[in-house]
């Protein structure tokens, strides 16, 4: 059984939604201004999704005057003069309801999305920001995620992840499994609408008998600061679950591609072939192998810790992190095999010829090699 999205009940939800916020706000008042919206309605996600947007309407008219070819607005007194301009402009947010309720509308949806498919919500973030500059969008942008934001401030400042956009959006798939158990109950975020208008999950996630594969993912001087600015920000949640890791990781870490493979690592039997893996695993060469290692608990790169978790050990970092503890307390690599094979392969049924699988035995032989 597969979930499709009812995206006309959803937009039929927003404008109904927007439309009686809006009935009730402007019953008695002809302007909205900034802080108004910051308190418009009990989801949070929504109040602050409309401002996100006024924010990128403000970024815009910024740009637009920046772009005249006829004054230099490199000049430190224009700067100046213009900083000043926009930030007393941000500060005077004054919108009718005709130009507000589209925007409700919008941040509806975009909330409504958000906490039923973060993975697919923050990946296509990514996707808006400009090329090579992923982090400072999000850092930009972050004081306007208000639910299930642990799916990405952890990547942000992250050293490592570079200018490459797939590196983000494998990251934040791979950590939401890590971190999802932690997260707020979707039920809970959609009844902060129930005060307006009842939302009806059932009828947005509508159920069929189709046969297929379900999707991841659905898809300058000081001058006084602009109301962008001044919204309250919470810092970024530390993740309980993640382990510890060098500050500076290697970009070659984080893009590791190995091929997978040829020779299959079972025995007769269906487990691990100890033998067979040390015969193979000596004399293969592979990008990113470059001898022994320390302990696994201590050697893992960020990334493989993410694509463990997630493919082998059923998106539990616990197990994961409680495997390599085990493993390490082995005394050879036939003694690493024997506890894998005995814990995990079946238990968790391992596909023993995938990638995940041959990069992890590899660390193992790794972890032992003389």
């Amino acid at each position: 059984m597969t979930v499709q999205i009812n995206s006309n009940y959803l937009e039929k939800y927003a404008k109904d939604y927007a439309a009686k916020v809006c009935d009730k706000f402007f019953s008695s008042r002809q302007f909205m201004t900034g802080q108004d919206i910051v308190q418009l309605t009990n989801s949070t996600q929504v109040n602050f999704f409309v401002i996100k947007r006024l924010f990128e309407l403000w970024q815009d008219e910024l740009g637009k005057l920046k772009s005249n070819p006829f004054f230099d607005y490199r000049d430190v007194a224009v700067h100046e003069a213009l900083t000043q301009f926009m930030n007393v402009l941000s500060r005077r947010i004054k919108v009718e309801r005709s130009h507000l309720q589209p925007l409700l509308e919008s941040a509806v949806v975009q909330s409504i999305i958000l906490a039923t498919d973060p993975v697919g919500y923050y990946q296509s973030e990514v996707s808006k920001a400009p090329s090579g500059k992923v982090n400072e969008y999000l850092r930009e942008n972050r004081k306007y995620y208000k639910w299930h934001d642990k799916a990405i401030t952890f990547l942000i400042d992250k050293a490592g992840f570079g200018h490459d956009d797939s590196a983000y959006t494998r990251a934040i798939s791979a950590n939401y499994q890590v971190i999802k158990d932690s997260l707020e109950s979707v039920n809970l975020l959609l009844a902060t609408f129930g005060d307006i208008l009842p939302f009806n999950l059932d009828a947005y996630l509508e159920k069929s008998n189709e046969d297929e594969t379900p999707k991841e993912s659905i898809t300058a001087p000081e001058t006084k600061a602009s109301f962008f600015e001044q919204i309250e920000e919470k810092p970024a949640p530390v993740i309980a679950k993640e382990v510890s890791e060098p500050e500076v990781i290697e970009k070659e870490q984080v893009q590791v591609i190995l091929e997978k493979p040829p020779v299959s690592n079972q025995g007769t039997s269906g487990k691990l072939d100890s033998k067979a893996l040390k015969a193979k695993f000596a004399t293969e060469s592979y990008k990113g192998m470059k001898g022994a290692i320390g302990e696994l608990s201590e050697s893992l790169a960020i990334n493989q810790r993410f694509m463990f978790t997630k493919e082998l050990f059923d998106g539990n970092a616990d197990l994961l992190r409680h495997a390599l503890k085990s493993i390490d307390g082995s005394h050879s690599f036939d003694e690493a095999i024997n506890l894998v094979n005995t814990r995990y392969v079946g238990e968790l049924g391992w596909d023993t010829d995938s990638e995940a699988v041959h990069e992890f035995l590899q660390l193992i032989y790794r972890r032992f090699a003389d």
